[in-house]
């Protein structure tokens, strides 16, 4: 085979095995950053955030920020890891302008929690992914690549660098390889980073807001034969929605799987994912961990997190997704089926939401797995960020379920609120939507539908009541659309019926 032609998906996932391996990165949402007192408020103007110690500065000391390093121990817990005794933070070294001290205070061979795992449910089965280590390090600021059309490096006229987040507490979760996923690998990549991100909000010590780089994804992709030693793995870098997961692995097997057929080699680096395309583009070489150089930070005093705190700190972890999960369905009556669709669509915590607005949980399951899926599906975006909130639909099914409103008009209303146009009330009083329930104007409606069809009308009396849909078809037409077609049959039968 060329390696010019694509093969489909089906062809590669029946001749190679994938194996994938997830390195998540998340911003803890302290008051300041990791080893200095500075702000951490996102949106700031550029670099004024900075202090002389996380702009590495000579004479500059390190001081560890405990609520960062607390946070990143709920989070080890709520993955199932031991939690180290006796631990300590590295020099990472490397070059790159967004590194204002030339290295990154992190963590190598001596990790805050490891060996854990995360359970992740797809398709009513259970699949357990292994968490190798979470640890903890410091941010790098970002780059910014003005004057090309990509917003990348290549193309662009300059560069700036904007240190605000350099040194914002930054935790690291590293999975073990994952082999044995066959097709449903990047279905499952994708399940394990939505549930990962879902455990991460439930502790409250991140947004975990991709969109806003607050919480980031190193996808790691390989292929190899049926029975034969792992393939040479690829490193899709900075994967920012739960989308882009699932499409940068099957992106990557289709490629890998193009270039292997055609008698190549994998090269071993790290790629860039366009959201654009869908297609991942070759970055750099991937490094070693000797290329790093890595060594104890001698600013540092090791981290002895006392046993008594620890489990202190595990006897308060909140109800954590799964468990959340179990009880919502027990309390909205749902079947498995029901409750792994609405878990699919990522829309759990919004139809919650939305249920406490006001809305009983069927309306709010109705709307978002509904016209808002398919919205969502419609732009290419994740179900939150299709523009609406919880209470906003909570506000349009009030609406609805008071009559003021038809499942119809409901639409056109959400149409408005999807627009941002304001609230579902404002948008039915500026668009005119609201049902029209004034008998009167109703019966003269009735009546102008009457003796348009007299013959219709007969059949009615003759009670052929089926014939009423063509009365009730004109009424609707004269109101545009904005009566209740129920009230409208009574009336027309109570009217014929006289």
């Amino acid at each position: 085979m060329s390696t010019n032609v694509l093969p489909t998906y089906d062809d590669v996932v029946s001749r190679y095995e994938p194996v994938i391996g997830l390195e998540t990165h998340v911003e803890l949402g302290t008051v300041t950053k990791m080893f200095c007192g500075c702000p951490t408020d996102f949106g700031a103007e550029p670099n004024t955030q900075v202090c002389p110690v996380c702009l590495g500065l000579p004479g500059s000391l390190p001081v560890a920020n405990r609520a960062a390093i607390e946070a990143t121990i709920r989070i080890g817990l709520a993955l199932n890891c031991s939690i180290a005794t006796w631990c300590r933070f590295a020099r990472k070294n490397y070059f790159y302008p967004d590194m204002p001290k030339n290295y990154q205070i992190s963590q190598y061979d001596e990790p805050l929690c490891v060996d854990g795992y995360l359970d992740v449910e797809v398709d009513g089965e259970l699949v357990r992914i292994g968490i190798e280590r979470v640890h903890l390090e410091e941010d790098t600021g970002k780059t910014l690549h003005v004057g090309g059309a990509t917003g990348r490096i290549h193309g662009a006229t300059e560069s700036l660098v904007d240190y605000n987040r350099a040194g914002i507490p930054l935790v690291e979760i590293v999975t073990k390889p994952v082999p044995g996923l066959g097709a449903r690998a990047p279905e499952i990549a994708k399940a394990y980073v939505a549930e990962l991100r879902d455990v991460i909000r439930t502790l409250g010590v991140s947004d975990v807001r991709m969109e806003q780089g607050s919480m980031r994804c190193d996808v790691n992709t390989s292929l190899n034969l049926p029975g034969a030693e792992w393939g040479t793995r690829t490193e899709t870098k900075n994967v920012n929605s739960l989308r882009s997961v699932e499409r940068s692995v099957r992106t990557e097997m289709l490629r890998q799987a193009m270039v292997l057929d055609g008698g190549g080699t994998i090269t071993q680096e790290t790629r860039h994912f366009h959201e654009d395309t869908g297609d991942t583009t070759s970055g750099r070489s991937k490094e070693t961990a000797t290329d790093y150089r890595y060594f104890p930070e001698p600013d540092l005093v090791p981290l002895a997190p006392e046993p008594v705190w620890v489990e202190q700190l595990k006897a308060a972890l909140p109800e954590l997704p799964r468990q959340h999960r179990a009880r919502l369905k027990t309390e909205w009556n749902l079947s498995d089926l029901d409750m792994q669709s609405i878990l699919n669509a990522g829309a759990v915590e919004l139809i919650e939401r939305t249920v406490a607005a006001g809305a009983s949980p069927e309306a709010a399951r109705k709307w978002w797995l509904g016209e808002l899926s398919r919205r969502a599906n419609a732009d290419g975006v994740e179900l939150e960020a299709v523009g609406a909130t919880p209470e906003q639909v909570a506000k349009l099914q009030v609406l609805v379920a008071s009559g003021k409103l038809t499942d119809k008009l409901a639409r056109q209303v959400l149409e408005g609120v999807l627009a941002g146009e304001g609230d579902p009330e404002q948008i039915m009083a500026a668009r005119g939507l609201e049902v029209v329930s004034d008998t009167g104007a109703l019966t003269a409606a009735i009546d102008e539908a009457i003796a348009a069809n007299p013959e219709v009308a007969e059949k009615i009396r003759g009670g052929n009541q089926a014939a009423a849909g063509v009365l009730i078809g004109a009424v609707m037409k004269t109101t545009k659309g904005q009566a209740d077609a129920k009230t409208v049959r009574e009336l027309v039968l109570a009217r014929l019926a006289s």
